[in-house]
Parts: C-alpha cells; structure tokens; sequence
C-alpha cells in the first residue's frame, strides 16, 4: 500500500472550474485536501460552515471523510433557488394557463 494519495479539489465558478492536483498522505481527509488546495484563501467567499457544502464525484461527504487515491473533491456553491420551489411555482403557473386567461364564463350560458 503506497504512503500517499493524488486527489483534486474542484471549485466550479459561473465562467469557469478551478482544479487543483495533489499528492496528499494516505488517511487525508476531505478537510485536509480542501486546506492544502489554497481555494479557501484564493476564494474567500467560500464558507464551508454554513454556505459551501463538499462532496466527492458528485456525492455529498463530511469534511472527515477519509480520500482514497484518485478522489475528486468538490465544493459547491450555494444554491440561488431551492430547485423544488421552483419546480412547484413553474407547475403552478401551468395550471392557471390550462384554465384558461379569458373573462368568466356565464354559468346560465
């Protein structure tokens, strides 16, 4: 079993993705490789308590989550819109549409 990992960090920013290569020791955590990327000092708006969450190839991890070789860790950033929010308001705008825009219809016709 070799003494050390190669892992990546990836920030993904509107226009483009920051990606950092490193050679960590075998048992790094998460938390260590985000650390030693220097995103945290290079993006400052990066808050891994209460804004950024962290995952590795797409699945949502702990800081304490021990890397094995060849992980990719990702940090996300906030969302903008709570996607089921507005799935619900886009669903709520399709029914009025369905029922029709126009003046109320006479009931005796």
């Amino acid at each position: 079993m070799s003494d050390s990992i190669h892992v990546e960090v990836c920030y993904a920013l509107r226009d483009r993705q920051e990606i950092v290569q490193l050679r960590l020791p075998a048992g790094s955590t998460v938390q260590r490789a985000v650390d030693a990327s220097g995103l945290l000092q290079k993006h400052p708006e990066i808050d891994l308590a209460k804004a950024n969450k962290l995952g590795v190839f797409a699945r949502l991890v702990k800081a304490d989550t021990v890397l094995r070789d060849k992980d990719r860790v990702e940090i996300y950033r906030p969302l903008i819109a709570d996607p089921k929010e507005v799935r619900r308001k886009r669903a709520e705008e399709g029914k009025a549409m369905k029922k029709g825009g126009g003046p109320a219809e006479d009931a005796a016709g």
